[in-house]
């Protein structure tokens, strides 16, 4: 069973006992969390598709860690202008792992 949700602006395929890390939320290790827009659930064989989201549809989860992504370097660079500028990005995100999923 698996489902896929939206979070973040951005959509994952979850199933039960994944850990995923998306964007960041104001919650401390151990809360729990429940995803309310899914898109898709597929069971054994049926397949249960929202128009845009299921109607009671529900994804629970547990929040593990909240943490940064490793760097991402951006450089600009003008040839033959002597000109370059270096800056460095670090995203935050929140570590859940899925503890449930009911449509």
């Amino acid at each position: 069973m698996y489902a896929v949700i939206q979070t973040g602006g951005k959509q994952y395929r979850v199933q039960e006992g994944t850990t995923l890390k998306i964007e960041k939320l104001e919650l401390g290790a151990g809360d729990s969390i429940e995803f309310d827009k899914v898109l898709m659930v597929q069971a054994d064989d049926a397949t249960k598709i929202g128009q845009p989201f299921l109607e009671g549809g529900k994804v629970t989860a547990t929040v593990l860690s909240q943490g940064r992504h490793d760097k991402v370097k951006i450089i600009k660079f003008r040839r033959r202008k002597h000109h370059m500028k270096q800056m460095g990005h670090r995203q935050y995100y929140t570590e859940v792992q899925i503890t449930g999923i009911s449509a």
